[in-house]
């Protein structure tokens, strides 16, 4: 695969809290690679990552040591000018909490218009005009004069959907998107995300709790410990099976275990519950069909 297809390379990422009695290590390492054009989900429990991640790749913090690219762009070599650039134009961001996305004194084309106002690098030449298209793509068209307060919850979220395009970002990052909106509304959302993957090519990187979203997409990455301990992805089978469907996929998924540069890899907690291993070491065996064998050492001694 050519090396211009990979939007978003973490090697080696590092991030490092620090307060004047506490250090936190958030990235520990991490290795991740995000093809141009993918829907992708972040998944994690509290406090493994991955909105540290998110927020990295979104130019709101900076990375502690390792490599970072995004659209070409390193975010290690970065000027302050640089990456305010960056954050306008290269990334488009979705927040579960709508007072982030949105001005509620504004009108819903104002809103989308407010982040063409700041963009010097690539100038739309008619802001109104382009407001109004992508109210239509996320089917706002009719409510573009309504301010916040005249606007439900779900169509807030569309608005603000909106919004993050507005400068034709190449990454579209979304922050538990559906936290806030009922499952009819997450369905639309979804549906979005599809529509604006498969019209304009955005690749959209997902942080999310939502079973819904983590079943509706081709990819799902889970983070733990500040590292990528597994990724989920579509089983062949299924994908045969939904050839020719439009939408995003719902289905099956193969978990697969994620080799670090150095070879290790994180075992998911559960699987090492039902092994019933109360140590920290394994056996490790190859057999003659090549496949690796792990084992606990007190069912090697018991044999």
């Amino acid at each position: 695969m050519n090396a211009d297809d990979n939007i978003i390379v973490a090697e080696s990422l590092v991030k490092i809290y620090k307060t004047k009695d506490l250090e936190v290590l958030a990235l520990q390492g991490l290795d991740l690679t995000i093809k141009r054009g993918e829907v992708i989900a972040i998944i994690g429990n509290s406090g493994s990552g991955k909105s540290t991640l998110l927020n990295l790749i979104g130019g709101l913090d900076k990375p502690s040591a390792g490599k970072l690219t995004v659209d070409g762009k390193d975010l290690f070599k970065m000027s302050d000018k640089e990456l305010v650039d960056y954050k306008i134009v290269t990334v488009g961001f979705l927040w579960q909490n709508d007072a982030r996305n949105l001005i509620p004194y504004l009108s819903a084309v104002e809103n989308v218009m407010l982040p063409m106002l700041l963009n010097n690098i690539s100038p739309c030449k008619d802001k109104s005009a382009r407001a109004l298209e992508l109210l239509d793509l996320v089917d706002m068209g009719g409510r573009a004069k309504h301010r916040l307060g005249q606007l439900s919850g779900g169509e807030q979220q569309r608005v603000a959907i909106a919004v993050a395009l507005a400068n034709s970002p190449a990454v579209l990052l979304a922050d538990e998107p559906t936290g806030s909106v009922d499952t009819r509304t997450t369905g639309l959302i979804l549906e979005l995300f599809r529509k604006i993957n498969k019209e304009l090519g955005t690749t959209i990187l997902i942080v999310t709790h939502d079973r819904a979203i983590s079943k509706s997409v081709e990819r799902v990455v889970a983070i733990r410990d500040g590292k990528v301990s597994s990724e989920f992805v579509m089983s062949h089978d299924y994908a045969d099976r939904l050839k020719g469907i439009e939408g995003f996929s719902h289905g099956e998924k193969v978990e697969l275990a994620v080799l670090d540069r150095a070879g290790r890899i994180q075992i998911p907690r559960d699987l090492l519950d039902k092994m019933g291993t109360d140590t920290n070491r394994l056996h490790v065996h190859l057999d003659e069909n090549g496949r690796i064998i792990l084992t606990s050492p007190e069912k090697i001694s018991k044999n």
